[in-house]
């Protein structure tokens, strides 16, 4: 393995209010006092200076008649005093606007601003903004909306939200570009992903804003081919993306495991993009990220070296990602040098990384040794995540009843992951029915129920004690039901373009292609003794249809196409929604030797990288 040396971003965009209340002219001078506190308002005043500022024009200034408005020059002040106190004390600036006689929207915006942008009192501006509706002698303009809706979008106040959309409407803003950018990331942000859309398509004219913000939505809810197609579509009208745009396109290429459009978008930023947006480290992270998990070990680790800074975030991508390639050695060595040579504290994000190298593995003693010292020696106390690694970690390992004591002795109620984990291992370490069936009831009293996969599980353990009549009772409450089990689905990237693969698929226009090209790889491996593990197929009655159901999984159709497609001596890279079969990785394994490519299989847990008949994960996983 190479040294350390070359990573990039995480965070996907999300989108602020796009200015501040343009606040009015300065004013013509009125009095010499009035422009000295004018002056004396300054950007680094503190609270008590404020207040001496305060306390002098009220105590020069003649009191305000409440029937009147404010005239120009006192309105101004007022202003420029309440938006610093916002800056300093929010409670201070409410008291202030409440003894504003007839405040104008200008004054409402400014401390709905204020706590729009707090981390702690965004529900104030929400409180705020209705007592101005409230009130009625300001009415809300088109600096007021991008305000609450920010709080509406974090607080996922959605019925808040259509009703502040619905003045929007009354009031006739629907055609200013800043309001609708708002609208659309408070829809996408509380996941109305059909209403952003809609909000999107209406819009008169877009902004460059408007194709970051809606691209972005449907990015952080893992709608990526869309966000993609979003992207091709924001080139065709001539939009030059930004940042932003790239860092949501990048996460997208993460998630879809799109290498080589994740790879054009890198050379893109380093490019196109200026020097502050290629040295980001939001961006190097997100590059980071979307190489480890394109299967892409390797350029990650040379990224990694070239960052000219580093946070906690780009080691934690480094540690997860050797984890899941099944580099334990690397991950351990980075978690090292994090904590010593750079002298960043680890966070849970870290050490869920390092007890899933350690599952991967199947190192007991070393994830018992971190999960001690995150305790113990950096205080972070242990969540449902890395409980759950734990109880992997011993099940897989064959110490299932430990894994259940662990699960037993854990402060907070296990999840049906956690069940299924130990579920799946029952399955595959054959530990009797009893136990299976324990956990079994267990997931059954957990939150969510019984999925498809726990019944599908619970079936082979019934099949392979040959416990045929309980398979059948099984295979009935799952019809009875309406349960049916979750289709494998395969993406495969070629030439830029992400083709999926659902089990059983004959959607593609190149179909016939696949299938003949699928009897022509079984035929070649059946010629160097490949046998079907038929305890890996879906129920069925028959040899036959077990057979038949084999050769439908999803990544077959994948590696098929890509066998079709892919250069000479180009690896043929897949991302599969479910875990790898027993009988596919000894498939695959062959595969690599008889038709002499490497084919890199992303599951739901880790990378499978094959090539020359040999697996990375050592057939542990």
């Amino acid at each position: 393995m190479t040294s350390l040396a070359f990573v990039a971003t995480s965070q996907p965009f999300i989108t602020t209010p796009p200015h501040s209340p343009s606040p009015p002219p300065p004013p013509p001078p009125s009095s010499h006092h009035n422009r000295h506190l004018l002056s004396l308002l300054t950007d680094n005043i503190s609270m008590p200076h404020l207040k001496q500022i305060h306390a002098q024009f009220l105590k020069t200034s003649s009191p305000p008649l409440p029937h009147l408005p404010l005239d120009y020059h006192t309105l101004f002040l007022y202003s420029r005093i309440l938006h610093s106190s916002a800056a300093l004390d929010l409670h201070y600036a409410d008291r202030l606007l409440s003894a504003i006689p007839n405040p104008n929207s200008f004054i409402w915006n400014t401390l709905i601003r204020a706590y729009a942008r707090s981390p702690d009192l965004k529900l104030r501006s929400l409180v705020l903004y209705h007592r101005m509706v409230a009130d009625g002698r300001a009415a809300p303009d088109k600096y007021t909306f991008p305000f609450v809706l920010k709080a509406c979008a974090f607080l996922f106040a959605v019925w808040e939200g259509r009703q502040i959309h619905a003045r929007i409407v009354k009031l006739g803003f629907t055609c200013d570009t800043h309001v609708n950018n708002s609208l659309i990331h408070f829809y996408a942000s509380c996941g109305c992903l059909d209403a952003s859309r809609r909000v999107f398509d209406g819009m008169p004219e877009r902004s460059l804003v408007s194709w970051n913000v809606v691209i972005d939505g449907y990015v952080h809810w893992g709608e990526f081919v869309v966000a993609i197609g979003l992207f091709r579509e924001m080139q065709g009208l001539s939009f030059e993306p930004d940042g932003f745009t790239m860092q949501s396109i990048v996460c997208a290429c993460a998630g879809l495991g799109a290498f080589s459009l994740g790879l054009w978008s890198h050379a893109y930023v380093l490019r196109n993009c200026q020097q502050e947006v290629a040295d980001d480290v939001l961006m190097n992270n997100c590059l980071l990220d979307m190489y480890t998990k394109c299967g892409a070990i390797y350029m990650a680790v040379q990224l990694f070296g070239c960052m000219p800074k580093r946070d906690v975030t780009s080691w934690n991508a480094m540690i997860i990602g050797f984890a899941m390639h099944g580099h334990v050695k690397e991950s351990f060595d980075a978690f090292g040098c994090m904590c010593t040579k750079e002298r960043l504290k680890p966070s849970s994000i870290t050490f869920v990384g390092v007890l899933s190298a350690c599952n991967h593995g199947g190192l007991v003693n070393e994830g018992q040794r971190y999960f001690d010292s995150m305790v113990t020696e950096y205080g972070i106390a242990p969540q449902i995540e890395h409980y759950g690694c734990m109880v992997d970690l011993f099940a897989r390992a064959g110490l299932v009843y430990e894994a259940l004591n662990l699960v037993s002795g854990m402060p907070m109620k296990p999840d049906v992951v956690i069940w299924r984990s130990l579920l799946d291992a029952c399955c595959k370490l054959n530990a009797g029915i009893e136990v299976s069936e324990l956990v079994a009831k267990r997931v059954l009293k957990s939150e969510g129920g019984m999925s498809s996969g726990t019944y599908v599980l619970l079936s082979r353990v019934y099949a392979s004690a040959n416990q045929w009549n309980e398979v059948g009772l099984v295979r009935k409450l799952m019809s009875e039901k309406g349960i049916t089990k979750e289709p494998g689905c395969s993406l495969i990237e070629m030439d830029g373009v992400v083709h999926e693969f659902i089990a059983g698929d004959t959607s593609h226009p190149r179909s016939q292609e696949i299938y003949e090209m699928l009897e022509a790889i079984e035929e070649k491996l059946v010629s160097v003794g490949y046998t079907p593990d038929l305890s890996q197929a879906h129920i069925a009655d028959h040899a036959d249809e077990k057979r038949h159901s084999l050769r439908l999984h999803s990544e077959r159709l994948a590696i098929a196409f890509g066998l079709l497609n892919a250069k000479p001596g180009t690896p043929i890279r897949i991302l599969k929604n479910l875990r790898v079969c027993s009988d596919c990785h000894t498939l695959t394994k062959l595969i690599s030797t008889v038709f002499d490519v490497e084919i890199i299989v992303r599951d739901r847990t880790r990378f499978h990288r094959f090539k020359a008949g040999l697996c990375s994960c050592m057939d542990y996983w």
